[in-house]
């Protein structure tokens, strides 16, 4: 029986077959998704997102114990912490993309065409991040210090953030360029991206709209793609975790939109995170390098972090703070309740 993956020097050889058939099929549920939303705009039902969310995430379970059955424990346990990452900082994502519909009063029954085809962008731009990603450490073993420098700093200015109040979107210099060099249009034009009005070609707020979600996601990924490689080094499961945790992205949005604004605490819990990935990488990268110590100019071995570690580090510092910014949310609720 040929297996998905074999195992070679402790890397995961997946066959071309199987890049090609996965990517088939994210493409094809995709063009589904597409199909459907631009024959319908409308808004969904909770029901509806709760229905595909559950099979979004059923699906990536499963697909984790593929990697197990096929691949092995270790490749599992990499998929499956790189997949909790990319989920939770896709999560801290959607405040920004409340922030973005807001700003452009996108209507309702469009603001599902509009996250659909930014997460397409989004998945487009990050398959890039992940092949240069890739290329950069099979060349250059010390990029893991550049990595690790990279994800501690963001940690610190997330945790320096602390409780954010900033409800503005603020726009980024691309998108300042496009609304001064191409004229636009003041009302939605369906999900329209272009429209003629007295024989000009104008954008619509939808085109202005999409690019700010798929350029804010493609900020975050910055972050995101330096921490899933601090968990894996395989660009297969990087790829696969994080189309797992961006096709579920829509759905999210609409079913815990209320909800975000109760996690008073996930800027910081995702500060810890990237720090503890961070100083994961750097451990990694001397661990690879072998930089020679006062010590006889002898290496020092250096301690790397095991992926059964760093998985259920992430579960603790995701538990932890979903239950305290739940239980701070309630306390003050009922603070304000009982002050009023």
């Amino acid at each position: 029986m040929t297996s998905l993956a074999t195992i070679s020097a402790e890397r995961m050889n997946v066959p071309t077959w199987v890049w090609l058939t996965t990517i088939g099929v994210m493409t094809a549920v995709l063009l589904l998704d597409v199909f459907v939303i631009a024959r319908r705009p409308h808004v969904p039902t909770t029901r509806e997102v709760g229905t595909a969310l559950a099979f979004f995430i059923g699906a990536a379970v499963l697909f984790g114990l593929g990697v197990w059955y096929f691949a092995g424990g270790s490749f599992a346990g990499e998929y499956y912490a790189g997949w909790l990452t990319e989920y939770s900082l896709s999560v801290d994502n959607l405040f920004i993309f409340l922030l973005i519909m807001a700003r452009f009063g996108v209507p309702e029954r469009l603001q599902q065409s509009a996250l659909l085809i930014g997460i397409i962008i989004a998945i487009i731009l990050r398959a890039v991040f992940i092949a240069l990603g890739a290329a950069a450490i099979n060349t250059f073993s010390w990029v893991f210090y550049i990595f690790g420098a990279f994800l501690i700093y963001t940690a610190v200015k997330l945790a320096r953030e602390g409780e954010s109040d900033d409800d503005e979107f603020e726009e980024n210099r691309l998108m300042r360029f496009v609304e001064r060099r191409f004229p636009a249009t003041n009302e939605y034009h369906g999900a329209k991206l272009f429209t003629h009005v007295a024989g000009r070609r104008l954008v619509t707020p939808m085109f202005i709209v999409i690019l700010a979600l798929g350029t804010t996601d493609l900020l975050f990924a910055l972050d995101s793609i330096p921490a899933i490689y601090g968990l894996t080094k395989e660009p297969y499961l990087v790829l696969t975790a994080n189309l797992f945790a961006l096709m579920g992205l829509r759905q999210l949005y609409f079913l815990i939109g209320g909800l975000l604004k109760k996690l008073v605490y996930l800027t910081l819990g995702l500060a810890v995170l990237l720090a503890f990935i961070g100083v994961k990488l750097v451990l990694h990268a001397l661990h690879e390098n072998e930089l020679p110590f006062i010590n006889g100019g002898e290496p020092v071995q250096v301690y790397e972090v095991p992926i059964s570690v760093s998985l259920g580090a992430i579960i603790v510092i995701l538990g932890v703070t979903t239950v305290a910014s739940l239980w701070k949310s309630r306390r003050d609720a009922r603070v304000d309740t009982s002050a009023s």
